[in-house]
């Protein structure tokens, strides 16, 4: 197992999944276009919800891109990772509004299994990690994600 290799999996999933968060927090409602422009599906819920938007797509592909080079991926490969990130996000969130949960609202597992498991999985052949490795990585970056979660819900419940 290599350590470096796991701490870069990790750093470059949280890169790719903290991006819209912190462009939200940066930018609040400016340039916060939802991608499914409100639409609903066919159960009446949302399609995505309002919290996936154009910002956050392209916020986490270009700063993944941009960082990409400090990984020893080319531009177009943190791109994609980026890119991949965010599909799994995307799914995670259909699936959310299926179950009738509404946006915002925490499903251990089920928010960072997919954005995990895309980009290292159809990206292994460039990122060179093993099962094991991956599989470690999604567990380290899950409970980093779980962390963040509570402390910014505890953070934003004394703001209101």
């Amino acid at each position: 197992m290599r350590l470096w290799l796991l701490s870069d999996l990790v750093l470059l999933l949280v890169v790719a999944n903290a991006t819209p968060v912190i462009m939200s927090m940066l930018l609040g409602n400016r340039w916060k276009q939802p991608l499914d422009g409100g639409l609903l599906f066919l159960d009446g819920h949302p399609l995505l919800g309002v919290s996936k938007t154009f910002r956050g797509l392209l916020s986490s592909i270009s700063v993944c891109a941009l960082l990409a080079p400090l990984f020893d991926l080319s531009l177009l490969q943190g791109a994609g990772f980026g890119a991949l990130a965010m599909l799994g996000d995307l799914a995670s969130s259909f699936c959310k509004r299926r179950l009738g949960l509404r946006s915002g609202h925490s499903a251990p597992l089920l928010d960072q299994v997919p954005e995990t498991l895309l980009p290292l999985w159809i990206m292994q052949p460039v990122l060179g990690a093993s099962a094991m490795e991956m599989a470690i990585a999604i567990a380290a970056f899950s409970g980093i994600d779980l962390l963040f979660t509570r402390l910014l819900a505890g953070y934003q419940a004394r703001c209101s």
